[in-house]
């Protein structure tokens, strides 16, 4: 196994098959395409020519939220989600100018909250944020 990292958005039979694998819903072909064309970063993790692993971010700016973070099950456990998540802040950190700061958020799956603290991200609420809250739109 020889895993390389590279910024750029997946193709969307990709994505798809990625969030397939993890058990995740897919979405339409439009509604995929959207999703990726607005991504602010994008990292994927390669076995060869495969993509094993993929995660991005949507933002303004001033906030960011990591969405999408999938490693192909075969391949968890092997510090690849960690390496996507350090390029990920970093990508955000290096595209701030001195002084700046902004927030990055995220929703973990079930279970995985541990895998985010130990990437340097706190659980809300805490002693300054009140719980994360979601609204869920079906058409």
């Amino acid at each position: 196994m020889d895993i390389t990292y590279c910024e750029g958005i997946p193709d969307v039979d990709t994505y798809n098959d990625l969030r397939t694998s993890v058990e995740w819903k897919s979405f339409g072909r439009e509604q995929s395409e959207r999703c990726l064309k607005s991504s602010y970063y994008c990292v994927v993790a390669k076995d060869g020519d495969e993509v094993v692993a993929m995660g991005r971010t949507v933002g303004d700016g001033v906030y960011f939220t990591i969405v999408d973070v999938v490693v192909r099950p075969r391949y968890q456990g092997k510090r690849i989600g960690e390496g996507i998540i350090k390029r990920l802040v970093k990508l955000i950190t290096d595209g701030m100018a001195e002084g700046e700061s902004v927030s990055v958020q995220l929703i973990a799956a079930r279970g995985k909250e541990g895998f985010y603290v130990k990437q340097g991200f706190g659980i809300i609420p805490d002693e300054t944020c009140g719980p994360a809250l979601r609204k869920i739109i079906r058409k």
